[in-house]
């Protein structure tokens, strides 16, 4: 039924979300001619998303250089740990070139070489040089403009707050959503998840706010699987600063990959290298291999932070001027002394369980973006391997669901009895997150998580903030419960008992919503 509800409207295609999946799929959708609704939860005029804030650029094999899809695909599979599916991993590398010369046609621009072509540089984990940036190190907030400004026709809603994935049995049938004058339905046959990642788990992200794992519990919700969860990246270099550690959580800026792929060391606070010896590629290793080492030396040490030592790099200040601006900001000079720096949470390896172009199993419902899970990533991304992902798998959901709606037709939505949903403080939750599911995880701090979410209080549901917390807590159960399940180091997870990677264990696991519990499909 949908009485009760303050409102009703009707789009052929719903969009959650305005980061570079979003307005991708969204663009694509509204040039096939189907009726288009974006939904941003931000209120105001524009709302910041992860896009705008990636720094590094965009990892894409361009013609006439000594890259190539093979090479660029053998890196992100040996990123991966083992759980990246091949297949996916080359259709979306295979498709870059195409998706960033598109991306060119709306307006975006690279930086330029001294020969006028694009720029290239290389970022942890890549053998070649194929780093494409905007910026010197604003490359994200380049590909934002750009999309805002070609989507500007949009029909994009502020202040709207997605709450749920409505389904009539086997399909998509709309979105219930908050927004200022209440409770309504949005009746729509096609529905694209592109709400980015769940990095506000923790005290100290590099996300912007609205990064509260909204589309995991919205799939998880709508009965649909996600996978491969327990791999949450942890930049190895997010600035410190004395409020990094206890109290609210927040966005802290991040330093660049880049600053190590032109020279940048890593050194803890008696000049040691971090990485030497750990593996061979040193400070360029695999974000999660940096991000370990980091950690272990901080465990080792007891200090607070290590080190990034940039003072030999030519012009930093031009080369890198998002950094600079935010070191000064914070009292550092990266010219003149080495950059307090510590891990920070950064990115959703796994998600919605989606294909190549974005479906889930729920005919309607597609994903795009950190959200969703096409099998890129595996246990581990590489670096600038997001705004890739981003673009390629966008544009084919976009298609994708512009071509369902077209066929599914209108539909009418019903809103089922509301289900109750439980929910910790915020305060609470990022607190023992960070100390029991952070870059090392044991068996003893990931129980003492489970009992401490068993707790979570009844609270109904009625706008942004307290969906958000509702989002959290559940987004943290799936999370602890594949953390909890993967008994090994593998990627970006890091089990303290077990340093090494289990054979037995290089597979992905399924995980869905059965009742209060995570049931799982090994």
């Amino acid at each position: 039924m949908t009485t009760g509800l303050a409102w009703h409207d009707r789009a052929d295609v719903v969009v959650i979300g305005t980061g570079v999946g979003g307005l991708v799929a969204a663009r694509v959708a509204q040039r096939s001619g189907r009726r288009v609704a974006v939904l941003n939860k931000a209120g105001g005029v524009t709302g910041v998303t992860a896009t705008h804030y990636a720094q590094g650029g965009i990892a894409v094999v361009l013609p006439g250089t000594d890259d190539s899809v093979e090479a660029h695909v053998a890196d992100t599979l040996a990123a991966g740990g083992g759980l990246c599916d091949r297949a996916a991993v080359t259709s979306i590398i295979a498709d870059g070139y195409r998706a960033v010369t598109d991306l060119v046609g709306t307006g975006a621009t690279f930086d330029a070489g001294a020969d006028g072509d694009w720029a290239l540089t290389r970022e942890g984990g890549h053998s070649r040089r194929r780093i494409i940036h905007a910026g010197g190190d604003a490359t994200g907030a380049e590909v934002q403009r750009a999309l805002d400004h070609a989507t500007a026709t949009l029909d994009i809603r502020r202040g709207h707050t997605a709450l749920r994935v409505l389904r009539d049995g086997g399909a998509v049938t709309g979105v219930l959503v908050a927004n200022a004058d209440g409770i309504g339905v949005i009746h729509a046959p096609s529905v694209v998840l592109a709400t980015g990642g769940l990095g506000h788990l923790y005290r100290a992200t590099t996300n912007p706010d609205g990064a509260t794992g909204d589309g995991l519990a919205l799939a998880l919700g709508a009965g649909v699987a996600v996978a491969d969860v327990e791999f949450i990246q942890f930049h190895p270099t997010m600035l410190y600063s004395a409020d990094t550690g206890p109290g609210p959580g927040g966005r802290r800026p991040l330093i660049t990959e880049a600053v190590r792929g032109e020279g940048a060391a890593l050194i803890d606070a008696a000049g040691r290298s971090v990485t030497e010896g750990v593996h061979p590629m040193g400070d360029l290793a695999p974000r999660d291999v940096v991000a370990g080492a980091i950690d272990t030396r901080l465990r080792q040490t007891g200090d607070p932070c290590v080190y990034l030592d940039a003072r030999r790099i030519d012009d930093f200040p031009r080369r890198f001027p998002t950094v600079m601006a935010a070191c000064l900001a914070a009292g550092v000079d990266p010219t003149r002394q080495p950059i307090p720096v510590v891990p920070g949470a950064h990115y959703s390896c796994g998600g919605v369980v989606t294909d190549v172009t974005g479906r889930t199993e729920l005919p309607g419902l597609f994903a795009a973006g950190e959200v969703g899970r096409t099998g890129m990533h595996g246990a581990n991304r590489l670096a600038s391997n997001s705004l890739l992902e981003g673009l390629v798998v966008g544009d084919r959901a976009g298609a994708a669901a512009a071509a369902h709606a077209a066929s599914a037709g209108p539909v009418q939505a019903s809103v089922p009895a509301e289900d109750e949903h439980v929910a910790l403080e915020r305060d609470v939750l990022q607190a023992a997150m960070s100390r029991d599911a952070s870059v090392v995880r044991d068996a003893a701090g990931l129980h003492r998580l489970a009992e401490l979410l068993a707790s979570a209080e009844p609270r109904k549901v009625l706008g942004r903030s307290d969906f958000e917390n509702v989002a959290l807590t559940l987004a943290a159960r799936v999370v602890t419960a594949a953390a909890d399940a993967r008994t090994e180091s593998r990627g970006c997870h890091h089990r303290a008992e077990q340093p090494d990677a289990d054979p037995a264990q290089a597979h992905s696991r399924i995980y869905r919503l059965a009742g209060d519990a995570m049931a799982v499909a090994c």
